[in-house]
């Protein structure tokens, strides 16, 4: 069976696009690598892209010179983690509190990990996960 080699990239349907950039790039600490009128695309790290797309803005699709990508969308409260350090945990705790971003939760992991949960602008569940979450991680 072929293997799949990890998830490249994670895609997010926001109702403003500057101010979802704006959070990702400010409060986030994510870099900005390409920029449209329906899309951002963000280095997440580690060969992994976070994909801002204006919500309804690829609802029938997008033909290039290359292809035709097929219509997407998305809404409600969606979740996703981003893999961070176990010693920034607190660090990230104290930028997102003088963020004025409220954490929502904290976990402790049977495997030794910690999670803490938040929420963007545009609601979804940002889950921040240090190594012992999964087996995996």
């Amino acid at each position: 069976m072929p293997r799949v080699r990890r998830i490249l990239e994670t895609a997010l349907y926001v109702e403003d696009l500057d101010r979802a950039v704006r959070f990702y790039e400010s409060v986030m600490g994510l870099n900005t690598m390409s920029r449209g009128v329906r899309l951002a695309a963000l280095d997440a790290g580690e060969g992994t892209v976070l994909l801002l797309f204006l919500r309804g803005a690829t609802t029938s699709g997008a033909s290039f010179e290359g292809g035709w990508i097929p219509p997407h969308d998305g809404a409600g409260p969606a979740h996703f983690a981003l893999a961070i350090d176990a010693d920034e945990l607190d660090v990230w705790r104290r930028h997102l509190v003088a963020e004025g971003i409220d954490i929502e939760s904290e976990v402790s992991w049977e495997r030794g990990g910690r999670s803490m949960y938040f929420r963007d602008p545009d609601g979804y569940s940002v889950e921040l996960a240090t190594p012992g979450v999964w087996p995996v991680f």
